[in-house]
């Protein structure tokens, strides 16, 4: 059975490749117009993030299986994979305390404007008449009110997380829900109400650019946004404006719509203030990495024993 994997060096390190494997082709990177030759003869696709899409699917005849590297699967077509009987496996919540853990940093990061004191210290305490140095107002988390998009996992541990620092925890309902759910607040009053917004939904076309300059705008002045997710929740453009313009204090992105993001990407720019960002890492803790080999190597082996688990299609 041949097995490929599609953009390897995404990972820190390989999987184990299982005894039963007959070829296995463990690609570190491969670009879109040498998705099909590389897996070409293929009866398991492995993928990160490199999509598999209904065109490039019919041409793959002999693939039974995709196993996703990640949680996210929208990086699949789902509805090609069913015509073709083709099963697609994710590795669910392997990340769900390291992303839970980052996002938590993220907000020490920002309340506390972190980076700022750190990246000035060594040039203005020494000048200082005092023995500290004021500049960004520094602000406590407990009391503070973090709002989450998105109650899963990893939205469902950060809020626990969060609770246990003293914040007021509020989770959003669906845009537009004319009825709140139980244990959910509307939409629009979390934006209003949050001091940090955390994004730990799925990227879906209704929550494709969720937060734009309206939304943003609902938010307070003093208000910072966290996004962890996926890039496409946001727009970024305006996510940009608004940061330049004070339309909310800050934010903390770990993704973007496009990975990696081309050097002119508007929030890659000097002139965007108090942001931080960082490329993609929030999941990779040691141990989120471990789990996530654990979890490639356990839905291998589930589908070669034809007991396949962690099924979305």
């Amino acid at each position: 059975m041949k097995i490929v994997m599609l953009d390897g060096d995404t990972l820190p390190q390989s999987p184990t490749r299982p005894e039963w494997c007959t070829e296995w082709d463990f690609r570190g990177v491969t670009s879109h117009s040498e998705i099909v030759s590389a897996l070409r003869g293929a009866h398991i696709a492995m993928t990160n993030k490199i999509p598999l899409r209904a065109d490039t699917l019919r041409q793959l005849p002999d693939l039974r299986y995709i196993c996703v590297a990640a949680t996210g699967y929208d990086c699949i077509d789902l509805d090609a994979c069913r015509e073709q009987g083709i099963v697609v496996s994710n590795v669910p919540g392997y990340s769900t305390r390291s992303v839970a853990e980052s996002v938590i940093g993220s907000l020490f990061a920002l309340r506390r404007h972190l980076v700022d004191y750190a990246n000035s210290t060594r040039s203005i305490w020494p000048t200082s008449s005092h023995f500290c140095v004021h500049r960004q107002p520094i602000q406590d988390i407990f009391g503070a009110t973090l709002g989450v998009i998105g109650k899963g996992d990893i939205g469902s541990a950060v809020g626990t997380m969060a609770q246990a620092l003293g914040m007021t925890v509020l989770y959003a309902d669906r845009q537009g829900s004319s009825q709140p759910r139980a244990g959910y607040v509307p939409f629009d009053e979390v934006l209003a109400r949050s001091d940090v917004l955390t994004m730990h939904c799925p990227l879906t076309p209704q929550t494709q650019q969720l937060i734009n300059l309206q939304a943003l705008a609902q938010m307070k002045p003093s208000a910072w946004l966290i996004n962890t997710a996926r890039g496409g929740l946001v727009n970024e453009v305006e996510l940009a404006q608004a940061l330049k313009q004070g339309v909310i204090a800050g934010a903390a992105l770990d993704v973007l719509t496009q990975e990696p993001p081309a050097a002119d990407h508007p929030l890659l720019q000097s002139d965007v203030p108090n942001l931080l960002l960082t490329p993609h890492i929030a999941w990779a803790s040691q141990q989120g990495v471990t789990n996530l080999l654990q979890g490639i190597e356990g839905n291998l082996a589930a589908f070669a024993a034809g007991k396949a688990q962690n099924v979305v299609s």
